[in-house]
């Protein structure tokens, strides 16, 4: 029996609302979160951002998105197979017959550096307006004086733009990626920034003009559907089967030793065998199952070992990207940036009894709702990996120099799987409140 069963906490349980348990040997309830998923889906309204160029008082070119953002104080926001939607004024009172044409471009662009040669385009989508020449496609307007050659008094363009699901080649890689999602972050010198830009071309001698909208973008990614078993076991409410009941529903990491000294008086191994719920597809919000076998002769060091706060098991992220050669070198130089996002919780195996000298646990870690999903696209790359880091404790002190002793793979995205999810055994962190 390890020698810290008696101190572990009991699995997070909340009764039912209307049942009260029972102090007998009744099997308590899970926890589990508000079910959202069989409630309708209420969509809301756009959210109407407004920009504008002003000469003196008066506002004379007016663009306005309407996004799927949360206010209108939050940058827009389009998410894949949305269109960018909106409307163009312009108030021409006078008459201008200055313009030559009007655009709508939209961009997304890699930044790495300050460096002009450091900004890597790889989305473009110009959209024309109106155009003083007859021949170029104009926008429809319900307005009368936006169908001539010179634009007079207050025209309206209304516009739908599709964007497309792929980035077209950037940094010699000929294999179209998914747009990535919008990523800014002040520890990182490195962004994905997506902006819809208006272009009021005029005559020569004459000051073109431009309205910038920076727009954040999130794509549509989801895991593919877990085994069989599993989805049994969510939708009946019921214990997730562990690696030996659905090998299926399992990835069985290689396996690591780890050795050390007991008391700093004689040596001791553990054996690790890591398990990810399969597949190694995760959506964020969500959490990741995780099972650990540890295997030792020595009881006392697995005891040790085996208590749940001294396994630390984390999801790193890297985040890869590469500068322009300077100082005249022609190759280029790659960044990485790592980052420990969040830490598994720990629990003894419901389903697998532990003995004196194999400990079954099983773990989950939460995934935060804002975590930026894994892409790859040119010359920059966000991707994740579940690390178990050596144990270092005050009962058994490793004697292994290594940063990881297994480290997994994994991906993640920003949908849930079409089939029942997870339940968590955990409660949520203190600062979740959904």
């Amino acid at each position: 029996m390890n020698a810290y069963a008696h101190f572990l906490p009991p699995p997070y349980i909340e009764p039912r609302t209307g049942q009260v348990p029972s102090s007998g040997t009744e099997t308590l309830p899970r926890y589990t979160r508000r079910n959202t998923i069989a409630q309708p889906l209420i969509r809301r309204e756009p959210i109407e951002h407004v920009f504008q160029l002003v000469d003196g008082r008066r506002a004379w070119a007016i663009l306005k998105l309407y996004s799927s953002a949360k206010s209108a104080k939050s940058i827009p926001t389009f998410y894949e197979k949305e269109k960018i939607t909106g409307t163009l004024e312009i108030d021409a009172v006078k008459g201008d017959s200055s313009i030559r044409i009007i655009t709508i471009e939209i961009t997304g662009r890699i930044t790495t550096s300050p460096k002009i040669e450091d900004n890597h385009t790889f989305l473009t989508v110009t959209h024309t307006i109106w155009s003083k020449s007859s021949d170029v496609v104009r926008v429809p307007s319900a307005s009368e004086s936006a169908t001539g050659s010179k634009l007079v008094g207050r025209c309206a363009w209304p516009f739908s733009i599709p964007l497309p699901r792929k980035a077209k080649e950037i940094g010699g890689d000929v294999e179209s990626h998914p747009l990535p999602e919008t990523f800014r972050e002040s520890d990182v010198h490195a962004s994905v920034q997506y902006e819809v830009t208006v272009h009021v071309a005029r005559g020569k001698l004459r000051t073109d003009n431009w309205i910038r909208a920076p727009f954040a973008y999130v794509p549509s990614s989801r895991p593919g559907l877990p085994s069989e078993l599993r989805r049994l076991a969510c939708e009946h409410n019921a214990p997730v089967p562990g690696p030996d009941v659905d090998p299926l529903g399992w990835s069985l990491s290689q396996g690591a030793v780890t050795r050390g000294l007991v008391f700093r008086s004689r040596e001791a191994e553990v054996h690790c065998s890591l398990s990810l719920a399969n597949p190694l597809c995760y959506t964020r919000g969500s959490t990741i199952p995780c099972f650990l076998k540890l295997s030792s002769r020595d009881s006392q060091a697995l005891d040790w070992i085996s208590n749940p706060n001294s396994i630390q098991l984390n999801l790193r992220r890297s985040v890869k990207y590469c500068v322009a050669a300077t100082f005249g070198r022609t190759d280029i130089a790659w960044k990485k940036y790592y980052k420990d996002i969040c830490t598994a919780s720990w629990r003894p195996s419901r389903t697998i009894p532990s003995d004196t000298h194999n400990w079954y646990l099983e773990g989950e870690i939460k995934l935060p709702k804002d975590l930026k999903p894994s892409s790859k696209i040119g010359y920059f790359d966000i991707s994740y990996s579940v690390d178990l880091c050596p144990f270092d404790l005050t009962g058994f002190q490793s004697s292994e120099d290594v940063e990881f002793l297994l480290s997994q793979p994994v991906e993640i995205v920003t949908m849930h799987p079409k089939a029942s999810r997870h339940v968590s055994y955990s409660p949520p962190p203190a600062y979740d409140y959904s």
